[in-house]
């Protein structure tokens, strides 16, 4: 029985109440004062409590979908994701201020020495136009500090965790730099600049990514500000097409949201685990505050009816089983297929749930992805 299975979380549900039952009819016999009785007592409630335990966390993975299966679950699920490209199918300035705050190396990328490893620096990024503040990543790949690569400039894709999500999450557990590195290494992509933070540039306020009337300008941040300042102080290609943006869950939607919108700044955008509206909830607040036109804007759904086809390539992913986005990112998949210059393209699992270790199996195929996209359209 699968770690989703309606089965499983009644089996987990029927144990509690019996064991809780059995509590309760056993009590007066290991009332006792025996090692007997007391180990008894203590063995009862251990496995009510991790029954009852059991059944509360089978209910929040079913409710939120944090994993798809057990393998998910204990961290065993390795199954790649594979791109299939369904754009075939029935087809024949200057920046604002860039600081850099801090310097370290890729993880076990063999060296000290950058013309080997590659760089990640920590920067401080004030937006030219909207004044938005943000920190941020950016991963240099070696070819960057050789000395035959001195004249020579990188694509660039912007990383967005989710909400509310912290930037080093991207380096620390879902390993973009190492994961770059290792697939450039063994030329499968081309090197690449990453540019890594998170989309909530005011926190605690989840903006999705949103130009909020009077403030904070999010979109601008993404489509203006921020490559502005990134080409200005790194040697990021100019050509059309050279920036690409991939987001997991918020940070999904605001990738092909970006590239749907700003189809002149970001050639390719990857939603991993994306949806296609903007919530409102608390962490939201009132994006949109009567204008109808943000909102419609912000619902992915309208755009594909309402808007001109972007000359864009988008990468969206989901599982059939685990991810509550499944039948969303089908129909999606189907819409978008008939809206050509538009390209699009998937990654869907078997399983895998709403959670780091599904997306780490989903990063290597989506940055080949994005290399084969990003220059020379």
């Amino acid at each position: 029985m699968g770690l989703t299975s309606n089965k499983v979380l009644a089996l987990a549900v029927l144990s509690g109440v019996l064991l809780f039952a059995g509590t309760v009819w056993l009590w007066p016999r290991l009332a006792r004062r025996s090692v007997r009785a007391v180990l008894g007592r203590v063995g009862l409630l251990f496995a009510t409590q991790l029954a009852v335990f059991a059944a509360v966390g089978l209910v929040a993975n079913q409710s939120f979908g944090f994993y798809g299966s057990w393998a998910d679950l204990f961290g065993r699920e390795n199954g790649k994701g594979v791109v299939v490209d369904h754009s075939a199918d029935g087809a024949d300035g200057a920046g604002g201020p860039l600081q850099v705050v801090g310097d370290r190396r890729v993880s076990r990328a063999g060296g000290a020495r950058p013309e080997v490893g590659g760089r990640i620096q920590e920067i401080q990024v004030v937006g030219r136009t909207t004044r938005i503040a943000s920190p941020a990543y950016v991963y240099l790949p070696p070819e960057y500090f050789q000395a035959r690569h001195r004249a020579r400039t990188f694509p660039a894709a912007v990383v967005l965790t989710g909400y509310p999500g912290t930037a080093s999450a991207l380096v620390d557990k879902l390993h973009y730099p190492r994961t770059a590195l290792d697939l450039a290494k063994a030329g499968r992509m081309r090197p690449m600049i990453l540019v890594m933070l998170r989309p909530t540039v005011a926190p605690p306020r989840d903006t999705e990514c949103v130009d909020v009337p009077g403030g904070p300008r999010t979109e601008s941040f993404f489509a203006v500000d921020l490559p502005e300042a990134v080409s200005a102080h790194y040697r990021v290609d100019r050509g059309p097409g050279s920036w690409g943006i991939v987001g997991n869950s918020t940070g999904g939607y605001c990738a092909l949201k970006l590239a749907m919108h700003h189809p002149q700044v970001y050639g390719a955008g990857a939603g991993l685990s994306a949806y296609y509206d903007a919530p409102s909830d608390p962490t939201t607040g009132d994006l949109f505050q009567g204008d109808e036109g943000r909102k419609n804007r912000a619902d992915l759904w309208w755009c594909l009816e309402n808007m001109p086809a972007p000359d864009t390539s988008l990468l969206v992913t989901s599982s059939r089983s685990g991810e509550t986005n499944y039948k969303d990112t089908l129909e999606f998949i189907e819409r978008v297929k008939d809206r050509k210059p538009t390209r699009i393209s998937s990654i869907i699992l078997e399983s895998g749930g709403h959670n780091f270790n599904t997306w780490r199996r989903e990063i290597p195929a989506t940055l080949e992805w994005l290399s084969e996209r990003l220059g020379g359209r």
